[in-house]
């Protein structure tokens, strides 16, 4: 008897354990729900206060160079279907490579990435196998293969279009691409028979490809590309410029050159007709250059002398920011990196690309009249959107800009406009550090500041010189189900910059 009421209060307390266990999960997901309502509220009402009023001329905007076709597939599903049982188990060691020959280094070098949760943008040097590849998703279920205009520079062009800008593209494109591309939009380069095809490999946060698993949504892009590495569309658009006379002009899809195979000095040739085009505009057009995915570091050290020096901003996501951070201070590259850096780490990362290349123009500018000095990098994670100006710049609403990318990487990743709080992921926490450095100051994220902003000075130079610079950070709504995130960050990238013209 004793032993039978016994067991029964065990069961009682085990019933009561349960019952309050998911009474306390339901608080638990009423205050997140109640607190992403909070923020999205918040974000809306900034992004609101970027409306142009009827007599305010719409923004001009010119970007280069080339497009593409995407042919998006999910990746698990389509190497399953083909490549099931050759799932490599040394992926961690000798996945990262630049180029891809053969079937073995890409599920290599694919597992590599996709168990860091890391976007690759990779060229496939074996074009038989390239198209075999394209041949093998052009044969499954059409419900599971989409087709997309592709490229940096037309992802942007639309994306500004959208924000209400005038816009002018630089790139060649096919007569079947064209008609994807709204007819407002000007475009400088000629028609040509075939397009280049990207093969994007799509995956979800938890997707799982053997013993790998992906810890966010993320995509591996193949290519073979024959057009766009050359950017021949420079020379048409460097002289429609002449009469368009933009407030920006943005230079995208150089990563296309990265492991090309150049004749000799092919590719230092192209880049000085880029370089002349930046420093050929007037001192009233902003220059901004669109990091991507890059491995090589002779490309990436080119970059620095014909690109970056002549640019007034920067844009890229966490992988590129700590890329660009390891070339300039110890003359490497990295690959895949943390996923979801913290907000200290990658502002004190923002801060030494930004004092490095502050350190060159100011070094140079006596012997080159034609360099400018940064004043503004914006890195966009799965997080938070991070934008740092120089306070009294012509970048304007910067609150407002992270707030608009913000909310832009969660419609276009869920590939909608409405954003239901019971489709997002909260990342952040409701406070960060400003620094990785001791006693850095903290900022909330709540009701009253959705976006933190806040002025700090930065020193330069051997004298030491002070610079007033502004810094806002906008916590991205996560979307729970991932639907498309090749383009994310073009898009992003170009709703930001658009809020601050």
């Amino acid at each position: 008897m004793t032993a039978m009421r016994y067991m029964g209060w065990i069961t009682g307390c085990s019933v009561l354990t349960a019952f309050v266990s998911i009474i306390w999960q339901a608080f638990i997901a009423l205050q997140t729900l109640n607190r992403t309502t909070v923020l999205l509220t918040g974000l809306l009402a900034i992004e609101g206060s970027l409306k142009r009023t009827a007599l305010e001329p719409a923004p001009k905007v010119a970007i280069g160079y080339g497009a593409c076709t995407d042919l998006q597939i999910n990746a698990t599903e389509f190497l399953d279907r083909y490549y099931g049982r050759r799932i490599p188990v040394a992926a961690a060691t000798t996945g990262s490579r630049a180029v891809v020959n053969n079937e073995d280094e890409l599920l290599q070098s694919f597992a590599y990435y996709f168990q860091n949760g890391a976007a690759a943008e990779r060229v496939m040097a074996n074009s038989t196998l390239f198209t075999q590849l394209v041949g093998y998703a052009k044969v499954m279920d059409k419900e599971r293969i989409h087709w997309y205009m592709g490229g940096n520079a037309p992802l942007m062009a639309v994306r500004f279009f959208m924000e209400g800008a005038q816009v002018l593209l630089g790139a060649h494109m096919s007569r079947k691409l064209r008609p994807l591309l709204p007819k407002e939009i000007r475009l400088a380069g000629d028609e040509i028979p075939n397009d280049d095809i990207h093969l994007i490999l799509e995956y979800k946060a938890g997707d799982r490809w053997g013993p790998y698993v992906a810890p966010r949504a993320n995509r591996y892009i193949l290519h073979n590309d024959r057009n766009n590495p050359h950017l021949r569309a420079v020379e048409q658009l460097t002289d429609a410029l002449k009469m368009y006379q933009p407030q920006l002009l943005v230079v995208s899809g150089l990563q296309m050159m990265d492991m090309f195979t150049f004749k000799s000095g092919e590719r230092e040739a192209r880049l000085q007709q880029v370089q002349r085009q930046l420093t050929s505009q007037p001192e009233g057009t902003l220059n901004h250059f669109e990091m991507a995915s890059y491995v090589e570091l002779q490309l990436l050290q080119q970059l620095r002398h014909f690109v970056l020096p002549y640019v007034d901003s920067l844009g890229m996501n966490e992988q590129e920011l700590s890329n660009l951070q390891q070339v300039i201070a110890h003359g490497r590259t990295t690959l895949a990196t943390d996923w979801n850096p913290r907000i200290a780490h990658t502002l004190d990362q923002m801060r030494q690309v930004f004092i490095s290349l502050l350190e060159d123009y100011d070094d140079r500018r006596t012997s080159d009249a034609k360099r400018r000095s940064i004043s503004r990098i914006h890195v966009h994670t799965l997080a938070y959107q991070a934008i740092l100006t120089t306070a009294g710049s012509k970048w304007k609403n910067t609150r407002a800009a992270a707030a608009k990318a913000a909310l832009t990487a969660h419609r276009y990743v869920c590939k909608s406009q409405f954003i239901n709080p019971e489709s997002v992921l909260q990342v952040l926490d409701d406070s960060f550090a400003t620094s990785a450095q001791k006693d850095a100051p903290r900022m909330r994220i709540g009701a009253a500041s959705p976006v933190p902003c806040w002025r700090e000075y930065i020193q330069y130079g051997r004298q030491r010189q002070r610079l007033e610079v502004e810094i806002c950070v906008a916590p991205v709504l996560v979307c729970r189900e991932a639907r498309k995130t090749a383009g994310a960050g073009d898009n992003i990238s170009a709703s930001g910059l658009a809020a601050q013209l």
